[in-house]
């Protein structure tokens, strides 16, 4: 009995030592969440999400703008019920600030302008989009990539969309509009202002300079309010 004893001990302790020094497998990578940007406006808050895997270098050239404090000041300039509301390069004089050169359009991204969406608001080169965006207030189909053959079926490149306050940018839209500066109509009245624009979880930056840079090339104006295109090149 007690030989039998003994020998079923031997036999267990090693399959224990071997359980004992199992060290568990190391748990997957979390993945990294997307970038959200809020906006700051006189009207409320609008919290966006972006798509750096969709659209990574319309996002980045967002994010850099935002991180340099280039949307503090600036105004939602453009507003049309039904279809969009614009910004992100008029300071409240609608004077444009000095933008840094176009990003490639990435339109054909696969992403749609629906409802919600954001998007690069550029002229009539696919490739001139720079500092401003807009918010699609409706699924506008029509601004989707359907080929390369020219600007028109070139699309808008959507890039994010917003997550909170879209009751905001149904607020601004839904405000009455009027011609003001270099604009023959579609301007918000009061004007929309957006106070900071800030990375969620990143540090406020320095507010940029509230003196306005000469139009250049790489900005673009808004187009006639029937059009069924965002903006066209100024």
């Amino acid at each position: 009995m007690l030989k039998s004893l003994l020998a079923t001990l031997l036999l267990i302790l090693p399959l224990t030592l071997t359980a004992q020094t199992v060290k568990p497998a190391p748990a997957a990578a979390a993945a990294t969440p997307p970038p959200q940007v809020l906006l700051r406006t006189s009207q409320g808050d609008i919290t966006v999400e972006l798509y750096p895997d969709k659209a990574p270098k319309s996002v980045a050239n967002f994010l850099q703008y935002v991180r340099d404090g280039f949307y503090d000041g600036t105004l939602m300039h453009r507003a049309i019920p039904g279809y969009l509301v614009q910004g992100g390069l008029y300071t409240r004089d609608l004077q444009p600030r000095r933008t840094r050169p176009a990003v490639s359009s990435e339109a054909d991204n696969g992403l749609s302008n629906l409802r919600g969406t954001l998007a690069v608001a550029r002229g009539a080169d696919p490739n001139s989009g720079t500092a401003q965006f807009f918010f699609n207030l409706v699924d506008n189909r029509r601004l989707d990539f359907v080929g390369n053959q020219s600007g028109l079926t070139w699309g808008y490149a959507v890039f994010g969309k917003v997550i909170r306050g879209m009751d905001v940018v149904d607020k601004i839209a839904a405000l009455p509009t009027r011609a003001l500066g270099p604009f023959a109509g579609d301007v918000p009245n009061p004007l929309v202002l957006i106070e900071s624009a800030n990375v969620v979880g990143e540090e406020t930056h320095v507010p940029a300079p509230s003196a306005p840079a000469k139009a250049t090339s790489t900005t673009t104006k808004p187009a006639p309010k029937k059009a069924t295109k965002p903006a066209s090149k100024g």
